[in-house]
This record gives C-alpha cells, sequence and structure tokens, in this order.
C-alpha cells in the first residue's frame, strides 16, 4: 500500500503539469459526460456527476467548458453526437507489473492500438481481459487534507461505515471504504468538520511487485506516463513498490 500511495501523491503533483498541458482537461470533460448521461444531469442528485464537476473546478476548468460537458451528456447540445463508453484493459509492464487501464472512448479500435503501441514500445504487453484485475479490488476513496486529530479522523470514518484510513504526508489521508459507501462516508467526514478534497473510486492493488533496478523503474514511470498521455485514458493504477529515492525518476 505504501508503494501504491507515493505513486498517488506523485500523481496528483504531476496534474497540475498535465491540467497545463490540456490534459486533464479532456479527460475531466469526458468524465462529466459520463456521469451526466448515466444519471440525471443535476449534480444535487447525482453525486457522481458532483464529483466530476469538483474535479473539473478544481484542475480551473472555465464553467462554460463544465456546462457544455453537461448539456452534452445530457443530449442537449446541438447535434454533438459522440458516445463515450467507459472501458477497462488490463496489462503488465517491466518486470511483471500488473496495470490496470481505465478509459472512456467513442472508438474502441482506436484506444486498443493507441494502448498496444505504449506498452510496446516501453517494455510492456496489453493482456487480456482478467488477465490481472484479479490482482486489484475496487474500492471507495476519500481524500482529506489538513488532518491535525487522527483520533477524531479514526471515530469519523468509524461513523461513515469505512474499512481503513491511511496517513499518507502533509497531515493528509486517505480513507477507505466500500464501493456502495463513498457518498456516505464522504458526507460524513464533512460533516464533522474534515476538507474532503477528492472521492473516486480507485483500483487498490491486493499483492505488489517491488521495483529495485533504476532502468527498470525508469522504464516502468515512462510506459505510465505515455499511457496517462492517450486522451482516452482516465486513470492508470499498478501494483509496483519502489525505493523512495527511485520516485524521483518519474519526472525526469
Amino acid at each position: 500500500m505504501a508503494g501504491h500511495s507515493k505513486w498517488a501523491n506523485i500523481k496528483r503533483q504531476k496534474a497540475v503539469v498535465d491540467a497545463k498541458k490540456g490534459k486533464t482537461f479532456t479527460q475531466l470533460s469526458r468524465a462529466i459526460i459520463v456521469a451526466a448521461r448515466s444519471g440525471v444531469p443535476d449534480p444535487a442528485l447525482n453525486f457522481q456527476l458532483r464529483t466530476a464537476i469538483d474535479k473539473a473546478k478544481a484542475a480551473s476548468i472555465p464553467n462554460d467548458n463544465i456546462e457544455r460537458a453537461i448539456a452534452k451528456g445530457a443530449g442537449t447540445f446541438g447535434t454533438d453526437s459522440a458516445n463515450f463508453e467507459a472501458i477497462r484493459y488490463e496489462g503488465y509492464g517491466p518486470g511483471g507489473v500488473a496495470i490496470l487501464i481505465e478509459a472512456l472512448t467513442d472508438n474502441r479500435n482506436r484506444t486498443a492500438a493507441d494502448l498496444r503501441a505504449a506498452f510496446s514500445k516501453n517494455g510492456g504487453n496489453l493482456g487480456e481481459t482478467g488477465c490481472v484485475s484479479w490482482m486489484f479490488d475496487q474500492k471507495g476513496v476519500c481524500i482529506v487534507q489538513g488532518v491535525v486529530n487522527e483520533e477524531q479522523l479514526l471515530e469519523a470514518s468509524l461513523e461513515g461505515g469505512a474499512e481503513s484510513y491511511e496517513m499518507t504526508e502533509d497531515e493528509m489521508s486517505e480513507v477507505f471504504t466500500e464501493i456502495g459507501n463513498l457518498e456516505t462516508l464522504s458526507q460524513t467526514l464533512k460533516d464533522k468538520g474534515f476538507k474532503v478534497t477528492d472521492a473516486e473510486l480507485r483500483w487498490v492493488p491486493s499483492n505488489s511487485v517491488e521495483v529495485t533496478d533504476p532502468e527498470q523503474a525508469r522504464s516502468l514511470f515512462k510506459l505510465i506516463d505515455t499511457l496517462e498521455g492517450l486522451d482516452d485514458v482516465q486513470n492508470v493504477t499498478a501494483n509496483f513498490e519502489v525505493a523512495e529515492e527511485l520516485m524521483s525518476l518519474s519526472i525526469s
């Protein structure tokens, strides 16, 4: 879990840079479209949509873009007919690291071809459905910042139906729960005065591969960066752990 959390922290730091490139804008706009289409297009009544909008605002996406994405999802935006669907892909990275990719795409063939090329060029291979997903469990995760009293966080988490929590760094915590309980947990933590900056579904590895070789780590980071750079890709999760000193390779 520690390696996963360190990588999650790196991803959050990188998100700021990605947003400037417009990458995050594309991802979050698609997430809003799908959320609005899968439920009512009213964030007050649609937790998935509300969460997607909160993420978009945190990434400084203009309100006009957000409203346009909601309209596209609701089918009220002109003649736009793009039909995005959520698909999960699976594969192996360097050293046998298991990788799950969540995508939103309007063209399955294009996405599969792009992913296959990314894997083959970076020492991995795209696998069949089910080849690595058995090593992951999907959980709801609330990101809580400004935690100064861990005991109070524990009490609030238990009241909200959490399964576990983990302190990461800079007074930040990740609180885990069953996917169907995410909205309840998020609201309970907020009601108790905690600052919930994100609520998301995440694949959590049940086992991990330790990466100690710098070249292997560099290849792995490059593969994940390449995958995350694809417009169709929403999230990339892997089951590796690396030493702290190798994490710097992820931004080199």
